[in-house]
């Protein structure tokens, strides 16, 4: 079972932070997960969402007050300052903070004391921590609305599969995640490494929406869209809801058919996000017990904020539910 720390270990340290994801590595996790957006020049760096208002301090810096904008990304009016309106350089001018403060107070102890780093940068940590720690841990990136960067003229597929050549990432280094189908497709004819369709509880990928493909993310998961997937990835990762249901109460339902449906087709199933705060867990359930109720059914690796409670959860016996 595979660990893998979502954007670093993010219940601990501000997300897609060096920090975070060298805590992660020390806690445990098998995976880093760099979220992957570009730069104006093409740079590859980490953060959740191209628009970084939230994430760093770039509301501070009076020279970028003019960089404040309105755009349309995957169909939602954004108001903000926006990752591909600056150059690597000038970005590496700002500072990263903890994206839910309210939540996580305790991260914003580290706001401002971190760069945003690089993918190359995060492939190099990756490389450190296994060799200080005796242990191969690798890296998950996950490129971000990968559409709406190809129109800007900025390709995250072409992008990406040229820093894995460059780096000399090998199939064992790294995975590749997108929530765009047509994404994945892309990468599998630009790169061998092993690809992850990412599906949400709701909605339809953007790249279906925004060609008029009538499909939802629904269809991905029913078993013909399965069988599809497999014909360009190795991985499903599903929201955990897809797999165990909350019923109307908050508590965890019955299991899905989901994951032995996604084995037939000869999938992997990671599953997101698990998270240790009281609020993200299902009512009358700690973290062990949730993260046992999914491990029980056979799926590969788990998505975490917390990878050392992961850790620690999963090297107990299976708890009885």
């Amino acid at each position: 079972m595979l660990v893998i720390a979502h954007r670093g270990a993010s219940g601990y340290r501000p997300e897609h932070t060096p920090a975070a994801y060298r805590l992660a590595a020390e806690l445990g996790a098998d995976f880093l997960e760099p979220d992957l957006v570009a730069t104006l020049d093409g740079v590859l760096v980490c953060r959740h969402e191209n628009e970084i208002s939230g994430t760093t301090d770039v509301a501070d810096h009076p020279v970028f007050a003019d960089r404040k904008i309105t755009k349309i990304v995957d169909g939602t009016a954004v108001t903000g300052w926006f990752v591909e309106d600056f150059t690597y350089e000038e970005l590496r001018s700002l500072r990263a903070r903890e994206r839910m403060p309210c939540l996580r107070a305790g991260n914003t102890a580290y706001d401002g004391l971190e760069i945003i780093p690089t993918f190359d940068e995060v492939v190099a940590l990756a490389r450190q921590e296994s060799q200080r720690l005796g242990r191969r841990i690798g890296v998950l990136p996950e490129i971000k609305h990968p559409a709406y960067f190809r129109r800007l003229g900025l390709p995250l597929e072409e992008l990406l599969t040229e820093r894995i050549l460059t780096l000399g990432l090998r199939t064992d280094e790294i995975m590749v995640q997108s929530f765009e189908p047509t994404s994945l497709r892309r990468l599998s004819v630009m790169t061998r490494v092993p690809l992850v369709q990412l599906v949400d509880s709701e909605s339809a990928p953007h790249d279906f929406l925004r060609t008029g493909d009538g499909r939802s993310f629904a269809d991905l998961i029913a078993p013909a869209g399965l069988r599809e997937i497999s014909t360009y990835a190795q991985v499903l990762a599903p929201h955990k809801d897809l797999v165990v249901p909350r019923r109307p109460d908050g508590s965890l339902g019955e299991p899905t058919r989901l994951i032995d449906q996604a084995h037939r087709a000869a999938l992997a199933v990671h599953v997101w996000t698990f998270r240790a705060e009281r609020r993200f867990l299902p009512t009358g359930t700690d973290f062990p017990t949730e993260l046992s109720r999914f491990t029980t059914l056979g799926i590969q690796a788990v998505f975490t904020d917390h990878p050392d409670h992961a850790v620690a959860a999963l090297r107990k016996p299976a708890l009885k539910v």
